[in-house]
């Protein structure tokens, strides 16, 4: 089975791209989904998480936007809770891509926004970034989350760039366009990646 990492930055489009792809029929396996998942009630990362951020629960329910303002502008909170939340997304994962695999899937696509952040890479075969402009990038996280300038660049900053990251990639998609762009960008991948995947096969 082959196994493609999927990410780009903040507000570049990598949502709707990975719409495309489930549309297309092939499996995502999303980090964001599961990272809620393991810190809601029962969660495998719950008890960790409430112990390092008391002041973030109300009663078993976390409170996601008080936990995003403690650790936004504190790297240290950042690294911790990434520590205590990262081995169970990674092992949630790794559950979800055994079972596609037992089921005969030939590709799945890993939706991890932080892929070259941290510590997913070697989890998957390839790597395809979504990118756009970061005037794009910039304008279109404005009109989506209601930020200021300053706000919506301080989340832009705290990712690798959007350009570092192209340079990283096996495959791009590029975002700069119309929404209409975009499906045949998706369909030409698709056919790469059957093609990859048989010839490994």
């Amino acid at each position: 089975m082959l196994k493609i990492g999927l990410t780009g930055g903040i507000a570049t489009g990598k949502s709707t791209v990975s719409r495309l792809f489930r549309e297309r029929g092939i499996p995502i396996i999303d980090a964001d989904l599961i990272a809620r998942t393991v810190v809601g009630p029962g969660g495998k990362a719950i008890e960790g998480v409430r112990a390092a951020f008391p002041k973030c629960f109300v009663g078993d329910v976390l409170n996601r936007p008080a936990l995003g303002r403690e650790i936004f502008h504190d790297e240290a909170k950042r690294q911790q809770l990434n520590q205590l939340m990262h081995p169970a997304i990674r092992e949630e994962m790794n559950e979800q891509m055994r079972t596609y695999e037992a089921s005969g899937e030939p590709v799945v696509i890993l939706d991890i926004p932080l892929l070259f952040e941290g510590t997913m890479l070697d989890l998957v075969d390839y790597s395809v970034v979504v990118y756009c402009r970061e005037e794009i990038q910039l304008m279109r996280l404005i009109e989506r989350n209601g930020l200021t300038k300053e706000e919506a660049l301080a989340r832009i900053r705290s990712q690798i760039p959007i350009e570092d990251k192209k340079h990283q990639a096996d495959f791009l998609i590029n975002n700069n366009g119309a929404l209409g762009d975009l499906p045949p960008q998706i369909n030409r991948l698709v056919e790469q990646f059957q093609t990859i995947q048989k010839e490994g096969d």
